[in-house]
């Protein structure tokens, strides 16, 4: 797998990213979550290559692209611009984006930002913004779920906490959470190591949810007035995830001026597209399917 692809950077919004690139056509963007890297996306790589040029990023902050100091630097609209910015370094006006967890929530507000470049828009197992205001804070069960939100807003205790023992409570939140066993072999799970032993790199991950995620929107009634997504939508959500309710993948609908569709996949948890790639897939090409006949 993956022999044809290839390791890229590229200079964009004033960081130097890491990217995995294979096929011709029409560009597709592949954005991870945390705490990943575009490796989550060798089942989808080589297979959505025979129809478009897939570019799968090193989100900033993990692996071999460039980690900014300060908290401020993983704020939506910045790593939004990033995406911008891979998109013209790659001499396209407007891409397919698809995006998991982080990657999808950066994927929700690019398509708001931006919707002169997207081309269509794949969500996985992250709410809509908007949806996830509205729900998890009268939700019992999501605030129990989001324990981790809080915990990552303290100062260098995540960071401590989660590469003990070789980074073991991290393999353990990755491997799992599965319905299927041996998704994620050792080979792959040293591969994540790597990834997350590099200088900086855990840290930065975890600005994420320090950037974005305050504490207190789980106490506090925020309109946040969002412009609705205008773009032809897809989502596919694992029924199971650890850390999502099934209530807040509904709704969505509401705030989607464009066709939509969600298409769920019942025991299977967080990691979908590793956990069940060859249905991913289908979900995907069928979704796109006016760009591969």
């Amino acid at each position: 797998m993956g022999e044809s692809w290839e390791h890229k950077f590229v200079e964009t919004n004033g960081v130097r990213l890491h990217y995995v690139a294979q096929g011709q056509g029409k560009l597709m963007i592949l954005l991870h979550g945390f705490p990943e890297f575009w490796y989550s996306w060798r089942h989808q790589i080589p297979v959505m290559a025979k129809y478009f040029k897939v570019v799968a990023p090193d989100m900033r902050g993990y692996n071999e692209s460039d980690k900014p100091e300060g908290v401020e630097n993983y704020r939506l609209n910045i790593l939004a611009e990033d995406v911008m910015g891979l998109i013209k370094a790659l001499g396209e006006v407007k891409a397919i984006i698809v995006g998991h967890d982080w990657g999808g929530i950066v994927a929700w507000y690019f398509a708001m930002a931006h919707p002169e470049a997207t081309e269509k828009l794949i969500i996985m197992n992250v709410p809509h913004p908007q949806v996830w205001q509205e729900k998890a804070k009268y939700n019992a069960r999501q605030l129990q779920k989001s324990w981790y939100v809080f915990f990552f807003q303290t100062e260098k205790v995540p960071e401590s906490y989660f590469s003990r023992n070789n980074f073991l409570a991290m393999k353990l939140m990755l491997s799992n959470s599965t319905f299927k066993k041996g998704v994620l072999s050792e080979e792959d799970l040293k591969k994540f190591v790597e990834a997350w032993s590099k200088p900086g790199a855990l840290t930065a991950a975890i600005n994420y949810y320090r950037a974005n995620i305050r504490p207190e929107i789980f106490m506090e009634d925020i309109d946040l007035k969002l412009p609705k997504i205008k773009i032809p939508t897809l989502v596919i959500w694992g029924e199971e995830d650890l850390a999502l309710t099934l209530e807040v993948s509904k709704g969505a609908e509401k705030y989607i001026d464009a066709p939509y569709t969600i298409k769920y996949i019942p025991k299977c948890g967080h990691w979908v597209q590793q956990e069940e790639p060859e249905l991913v897939n289908k979900y995907m090409l069928e979704f796109l399917r006016e760009y591969t006949v």
